[in-house]
Formats: structure tokens, sequence, C-alpha cells
């Protein structure tokens, strides 16, 4: 691997001579497939390698062909990279209660879905990305994950400052340089330059800024990076410790799991995984926590609402509270010609973002109203709140699930009943059709499309 001559200069300096030898070996061998599963959506998973610090990772034998397998499209499992599933171990160490928590870089969604499922039970979690194109593949990943107790921006981190003292747990995994990246990304290699690591360092402190009014005292900020160099890391943990005094947080770890920690010689600790001792690739995170030095109130206060009183809800199709498992638990509401499902524990919360930020998705949308017709939404087929009974399944065969998925034309058999039919693979909700007879429409979102024209001549699935 031809890296640039600046960066292995600086980076055998920081590992040592020895270890960056090692680390450049472990670069030229196949880097390791890991998926965590969704604990919502079981299907039979035969286990293999299992990650250690995340309950629901494992590492694969060999790279299944994810675009084809159904599966993977109805969020029952997610491709994410070994070492960034750290954070389910951070949380879990840390977050014992309901919270509410923002990932602000959070696209493609791997972190997001996995907060999803580590979270105690009745947390929030704004999952948030600020370029847009982004921001609907995280909204996508969001919804096949299928947990309703959440919402998706579209936002600058600047744009979260009102949010003053409102967030119990923050993750900034920020944009970085990359280097972690150089295995599995060649790309990567060709952006890499110091006045790329130069500027990343300083938009990293500005995300931070614009942020950490949001955090509670008390609250914990867990940064992150995919990049090995210490401007980037421990000089910015440093920094933010130093500004805003804040108290930088171990977690206890076994040895056996090769996790490096601080290259600065800075004392506190952080957490780094490379290549060469663990099995993944360039990882560095941190958790901070926010000290109450000054008396603030970790009490958010919700802004009147001048247009409650006056406004009447609109009504919706009774019929889509039936859909619902714990119906109970949400406020239904439309939006337009959109029914969603809000959970009212939260309603307060959605109600604010959905008023000063650029809301991409919320809760679940139950259905779109088209004239009469009341037609079942995607969201609502990868939910877990999905009463499943309540719609017509018809299972489907491999061949025919992808041709569901490339939204392609549909005919189920003539004992399949007519209207709404909810389509099943290995008795896993891959989306609805609506059953007309001589053919059924397909209702898999179009943006969502299996794009790839190219078939594989071997086929490996979970």
């Amino acid at each position: 691997m031809n890296l640039p001559e600046k960066f292995s200069s600086y980076t055998a300096e920081l590992f040592g001579k020895e270890s960056y030898e090692s680390f450049l070996r472990a670069l030229e061998e196949d880097a390791p497939v890991s998926v965590r599963l969704n604990p919502v959506k079981s299907f039979g998973f035969q286990e293999e390698g299992k990650v250690p610090w995340c309950e629901q990772g494992y590492y694969l034998s060999e790279r299944p062909t994810f675009t084809f397998d159904p599966l993977f499209h109805s969020g029952c499992y997610y491709v994410q990279e070994a070492s960034s599933m750290f954070l389910d171990a951070v949380l879990r160490h840390y977050v014992s209660r309901p919270v509410r928590m923002l990932d602000l870089c959070a696209a493609p969604g791997g972190k997001s879905t996995l907060a999803c499922s580590a979270l105690p039970e009745g947390s929030l979690l704004v999952a948030n990305e600020l370029i847009r194109p982004r921001a609907q593949v995280l909204a996508e990943n969001i919804i096949k994950w299928g947990y309703p107790d959440t919402i998706v921006t579209n936002n600058d981190s600047a744009d979260f400052s009102f949010l003053e003292n409102y967030f119990d747990v923050v993750l900034a995994d920020v944009p970085c340089s990359g280097e972690g990246m150089f295995r599995k990304d060649p790309d990567s290699i060709s952006e890499w330059s110091p006045d790329n690591v130069e500027q990343c360092w300083m938009r990293q402190r500005q995300i931070i800024d614009n942020v950490w009014p949001c955090l509670k005292p008390g609250g914990l900020l867990i940064y992150s990076t995919c990049t090995y160099n210490i401007k980037e890391d421990e000089d910015n943990v440093g920094w933010m410790k130093d500004k805003y005094g804040a108290e930088v947080l171990d977690v206890d770890i076994p040895q056996e799991w090769g996790i490096t920690r601080n290259l600065a010689g800075t004392g506190f600790p952080v957490f780094r995984f490379l290549p060469h001792c663990t099995k993944g690739e360039g990882f560095f995170l941190s958790i901070l926590r926010k000290v109450d030095t000054d008396g603030q109130s970790s009490c958010f206060r919700y802004p009147k609402d001048k247009k409650k009183k006056t406004e009447k809800p609109l009504p919706f199709p009774k019929e889509c509270r039936g859909w619902l498992l714990n119906a109970d638990r949400y406020d239904i509401e439309v939006q337009d010609t959109a029914v969603l499902a809000i959970p009212k524990v939260f309603a307060d919360d959605f109600r604010l973002l959905g008023s000063r930020m650029k809301v991409l998705h919320a809760g679940i949308k139950l259905a779109e109203i088209k004239g009469k017709d009341c037609i079942p939404d995607h969201s609502l087929a990868m939910s877990r709140e999905l009463k499943q009974e309540v719609f017509p399944c018809f299972e489907v065969d491999y061949s025919m699930a992808i041709a569901y998925l490339r939204k392609e034309s549909v005919v189920l058999s003539e004992s399949a009943p007519r209207g709404y039919v909810l389509l099943t693979y290995r008795h896993i909700p891959i989306g609805f059709v609506k059953n007309i007879g001589n053919r059924a429409n397909n209702l898999y979102p179009q943006e969502w499309r299996i794009r790839s024209g190219y078939f594989p001549d071997k086929i490996i699935c979970l």
C-alpha cells in the first residue's frame, strides 16, 4: 500500500517502529467483515465470531452479497465496522435510564441504529446529518431499523443552539481526515494531506463549540473519529477538557480486546482501535462529562405553543390506530397527506424540533392518504410496532423478494387475498403491495429500490 510520505513518517514516530511495521502488514490484509443484528427482528442467524465489545456484533468468515439479501433491506442487521461498535459498550456502561440523545453527524446510520438498540427503553434519539443526500440515507436506515422513538434531522450543528441543556448524551462522530479508512477505502489515501488534517481539527472544534451548550450538566459527550493523528484525537480531547472543564471518563476493558490507550502522553483515558492490535479498522473514541460549574439548571423548558389552543387536529382514518401493537403510546396526527404516529411521551419534543429544524422523519409514518384511500406506508412495515396480524400476509421466495425490492411487477398466487397485503420473506416483513388479482401494485419506496442491473453468479446471504 503506497501511503503518503508525511503520513508515514508522522505515524511511524507516533506508533513506534515495531508497531508501525505491524500496522503496515495489517493494511495489506483483507479487512474484516462484521454485522450487528437487530434484536427485535430475529431471523435464525447462525452465530460466527463475536465482536467482544458489542452484544449484537459478529464477525463473518466471508462477505455476503448484502445488496441482494432481503434481510438486509428489511433491517434485520446492519453492516458495521467492528471498531465503531465500541459505542455499544460505552452506552451500556454509562446510560442506565431513559435519555435524550443526539447523534450529531449520523449518516449513514450505523451508530444511530446501534444507539436505538443499546439505549434504555423510553429514550429519544435525534439523528442528524448536514448533507442532504446523506441525511436521506440516514432516514432510510433508521426507518428500516424500526424503532419509533427517533427523529431524523438535516441541520448544521449551529442550528441546535436553541436547545440549551437539552440532551443527556451527544455523540459527535466528527468529519475527519479518514486515516483509519485507508485499508477499507483506498480513495481516502489520495484525499489525505497535512493541510486537510489542519482543516479537520479546526472544523471539529467548531462543531463541538456549537453543540456543547445543548448538553445538560452531568451529560455525556462521546467524541469519535476514524483517524490516527493526535491533532484530531488527543489534542482535541485535551482542548475540550481545558476549555469546558470537562471530566474525561474511562471504561474498564479487558486487555485481550487489544484496545490501545492515550498515545500523546497526556494522561487522560481514550480508546484507540488500531488494525494491527484489534480486529477492525482505525477508530478513536473519548467520553467526556459536562461538569455543572455554575449552577445551571438541567431542566429544559419548552416554549409555549400559542397555536396549540386554537388549532384543531386533522381527522385521521380510524383504522390506522389498529395497525399498532401499542396504540395507546401514540398520538396520531395528519400532516398534509401523511398519517403519523408520534410517541406521547415525546410529543413536545417532536413538535419543538419540527418547528425549528428540518425534519426528514419522525416517529412512524403509518399511511398516505390518497383521495378516499389510506395506503399503509413502508415505515409501518419496518416498525417493531407493526401489528402484523391486522394485514393479510403472503410469504414470498427469494426471487420474488428480490423482484419486489427492485420495484418490479409482482404477481401473487390466486390464493393470495385482495387489497393491501404484507409480503414476508423468512417470516420477516419486507413491505406492502396492493393485490388487484392479475397483478399486485408494488408499494416499495422508489428511491430505495435495488438499482444494480448486475446479478452475481454466487449469492451469499445471512
